[in-house]
């Protein structure tokens, strides 16, 4: 990033956002979905902490939070109290009170993501996925929700692969379902209190994690030429949707699956010609 470059540059700026505070787990680097919705929430006017878990993501995730004015940093491993204990005493320590919290965090062993899911997936592997893709937002939703406002908004984000079968998802399409089904008993835990939760669907976009997926390029190529937009996913229009869903425009909405993939997840069977321009590519 040059010096005349602002992270914030194409993305709409507004006041959306002021005066509301957030933590946003699961930035990973500068191609992460949740890296892009933090940079669209600052040029609303957030105030973003942010979580790492060892020192080789502090080093990426660091630079990309200071470039917003953020200092506040959390090494955060969910699938360790201790450190999930001390993320949320910070933040109440350095926020009193948050208004959102955007969860970007999902795990599965390469190995279980690719052939088959019934002869590939272990036991181990499935306690994982579950643990770390879906239990651990239950667990950030309810230590949130301790120090958030009413009125407050909470997001995560999932991926078709938990509707319809993908190949090579496997044990991560049964992750993410479990966390869209746990996206909407949260939201009734705590709608009495005004507090929204939400899951966004992205369609594929080319992340870290989406590297660990086997057959990756042929559902980039699959997912451009299908979808109703017949163009990939931008993840501008990623971060517009939890602009949207975490800021007081979502009123009333809550315990939605809402899908930003240009519509790929409404098509049924895809024109002959898109097809077969997916199989050549």
């Amino acid at each position: 990033m040059s010096d005349s470059t602002s992270p914030l540059d194409n993305f709409p700026q507004g006041t959306l956002m002021k005066g509301k505070r957030g933590l946003i787990m699961g930035v990973a680097n500068k191609n992460s979905i949740a890296w892009a919705i933090a940079r669209q929430l600052a040029a609303q006017g957030a105030e973003i902490a942010f979580t790492y878990q060892g020192d080789a993501l502090l080093r990426r995730v660091k630079p990309l939070a200071e470039s917003i004015g953020s200092d506040i940093l959390c090494e955060c491993d969910v699938t360790d109290d201790a450190t999930m204990n001390s993320t949320f005493a910070t933040l109440k320590e350095k926020f009193g009170k948050i208004d959102f919290l955007v969860h970007a965090i999902a795990f599965a062993g390469k190995d279980q993501l690719a052939g088959s899911f019934v002869d590939n997936t272990t036991r181990e592997g499935f306690k994982s996925a579950l643990d770390i893709s879906a239990y651990s937002f239950v667990d950030a939703a309810r230590r949130s929700a301790e120090i958030m406002n009413d009125g407050g908004s909470m997001v995560t984000l999932t991926y078709l692969g938990s509707e319809r079968v993908i190949p090579n998802y496997n044990v991560m399409g049964v992750a993410k379902a479990a966390l869209e089904a746990s996206t909407r008993y949260i939201a009734a835990d705590l709608g009495p209190r005004g507090i929204r939760v939400n899951a966004i669907s992205a369609g594929p976009i080319k992340t870290l994690a989406a590297a660990g997926i086997g057959s990756g390029r042929h559902m980039f190529r699959f997912n451009k030429a299908a979808a109703a937009m017949q163009d990939n996913t931008d993840p501008m229009g990623v971060a517009g949707a939890a602009l949207y869903l975490l800021s007081d425009l979502g009123l009333s909405c809550t315990g939605e699956t809402h899908h930003v993939d240009g519509g790929f997840h409404a098509i049924g069977m895809p024109q002959e010609d898109a097809l077969k321009a997916s199989l050549e590519s």
